[in-house]
């Protein structure tokens, strides 16, 4: 069979196999999910998405919140964003700042913050200073501002718990160096607290307390006995102070006397209403004055009725994703401080987030606790972003990280630097005035060259002219020198001593113009055309 005649072979085709038609697209994605899992700088940027989608989402609920009730004061619909605008922006540059702080700064001004937020704890029931509303007295007006102290003592208990128990961490099981000074200072915070009647904030830095014992490796037995103090003082506390009764009686018996009920069953209505999806964003029925504290203790609510179960389902979703980051830390931190720090942090934010919930869903009485990130209230919103600045601040400096982030800050900053020039930019005119200034070279260099060439052509030319046999490989003075001797030669008539002489000529002629060209690539051409 010829060439021409062999069958050609069909291409291969690459058939999908009938299980698999994608691959093994499982073992892909959890490869990839484990190579992230395992990423240094993964709770870094984790804090940075979780806490951005909590504040962007408590800034829009506020404003949906509170514009009502704005009109009605005669104030523009958006003074509850700008007011609650303004603590974000105040609380950013301190997250900033506290973000860039190393973990070292906080062990050592532990002392210093504890005693800042005791001294303003203590300004709350100096008269003309401590402001009380709603039965509690847990606010101070300083330059017509308010602010809530307790919120900033809750980060400085959280810092000076975690340097203290660091410090003692081998001699926790004595009982000298457990009670000393961890038991005067909590309760001296706590009774602070306590005696502004605010029964919720105290729970809430109770549960802080609990949690930075636990990571601190503080034995059992404790926790049995500190929770048997704690749940005596709160019985005590409710059942002496008749408000705090009728709500634990509206809670447990569901009967309510006048309109006590008010709020827990407005609540629960705008969470029925939302239903599934929501009455839509801005939509919300409850906030035209049927729901007290709407933008404050009982956003929740006002969330189910305008996003529905989905709504509310996202928000505890991203309180459950910062819970699975900072248990992360904690397993990946190195430094007993940064461990404990983080523990009190995220039982105190967790916690109350969670209280929040359970208040306005009626699974506990009603307490008075904002959402964190989320209720409207600038000292709560100033004191939650600090944190979470701190929490970054931490984030940095776990194992690999900080490389991490450099790396990729080079990667960065070298991309940006390969930017292309302009077509009428510096290094386009430079080109040309490069291009302008290599014309003349090339073209003196080719003038020399066929000036070279001419010069000796016209040597040839003499040479033959005259009779004589020049030798053209000689220098310029020898070539002289011969065409002088040949033209003095005698010649005869004759013609064959014209064939010769034509002939040598001719030669001559030829091996000039083959030699007219070696000079352009020797040293000494400029002295051989001369």
């Amino acid at each position: 069979m010829s060439p021409q005649q062999t069958p050609r072979r069909a291409p291969a085709v690459v058939r999908p196999d009938e299980d698999r038609p994608l691959g093994d697209v499982g073992g892909r994605v959890r490869n990839g999910l484990g190579d992230w899992g395992r990423s240094p700088v993964l709770d870094f940027y984790g804090l940075i998405c979780v806490g951005t989608l909590l504040i962007g989402t408590g800034l829009v609920m506020v404003l949906s919140s509170s514009s009502v009730v704005s009109i009605a004061k005669g104030d523009s619909p958006f003074a509850g964003l700008l007011a609650q605008g303004k603590f974000a922006l105040i609380g950013l540059v301190g997250l900033l700042v506290a973000a860039f702080l190393p973990p070292r700064i906080y062990e050592k001004l532990a002392w210093v913050l504890l005693g800042l937020g005791l001294a303003l704890q203590c300004l709350v029931h100096v008269p003309g200073i401590g402001v009380a509303a709603g039965g509690n007295t847990n606010w101070i007006r300083i330059a017509g501002q308010t602010l809530q102290p307790s919120e900033l003592l809750k980060l400085a208990l959280a810092v000076w718990l975690g340097a203290i128990l660091t410090r003692k961490r081998p001699l926790l099981h004595r009982t000298m160096h457990l009670v000393i000074p961890v038991v005067p200072v909590i309760v001296v915070a706590l009774g602070l607290v306590l005696l502004g009647h605010d029964l919720g904030t105290m729970m809430i830095m109770a549960m802080l307390v609990a949690g930075s014992l636990w990571i601190g490796g503080v034995p059992r037995r404790w926790f049995v006995l500190g929770g048997g103090v704690g749940v005596a003082a709160i019985l005590f506390f409710a059942l002496t102070n008749a408000n705090r009764m009728a709500r634990i009686g509206n809670w447990l018996h569901g009967t309510c006397e006048g309109d006590s009920c008010l709020q827990s069953d407005q609540g629960l209505m705008g969470l029925a209403e939302g239903g599934w999806w929501g009455v839509g964003l801005g939509q919300s029925r409850q906030k035209w004055g049927r729901l007290p504290a709407a933008q404050d203790d009982y956003i929740f609510a006002i969330i189910g009725e305008e996003l529905g179960l989905i709504g509310t389902l996202g928000v505890l979703l991203l309180f459950s994703v910062f819970a699975l980051i900072l248990f992360r830390m904690i397993t990946r931190a190195r430094d007993p401080f940064i461990q404990i720090t983080i523990g009190g942090v995220g039982a105190w934010l967790l916690g109350q987030a969670f209280v929040n919930m359970m208040v306005v869903t009626g699974m506990l009485p009603v307490l008075g606790v904002p959402l964190p990130f989320i209720s409207s209230g600038g000292s709560a919103l100033v004191a939650s972003m600090l944190a979470l600045g701190m929490l970054l601040s931490f984030a940095r400096h776990e194992p690999g990280a900080q490389e991490a982030l450099t790396a990729r800050m080079g990667t960065v900053r070298s991309a940006l630097a390969v930017i292309p020039a302009s077509r009428g930019g510096e290094g386009t005119r430079r080109r040309r005035r490069g291009r302008r200034g290599a014309k003349p070279a090339g073209g003196a260099s080719s003038r020399k060259t066929k000036a070279t060439a001419g010069t000796a052509k016209a040597s040839t030319t003499r040479a033959a002219a005259s009779g004589g046999r020049a030798r053209t490989a000689a220098p310029c003075s020898r070539s002289r020198g011969a065409g002088t001797r040949s033209s003095g030669t005698r010649t005869t008539g004759s013609r064959g001593a014209g064939s010769r002489s034509s002939g040598t000529a001719r030669r001559t002629r030829a091996r000039s113009s083959a030699r007219s060209a070696e000079p352009t690539a020797r040293p000494d051409t400029e002295g051989y055309a001369r």
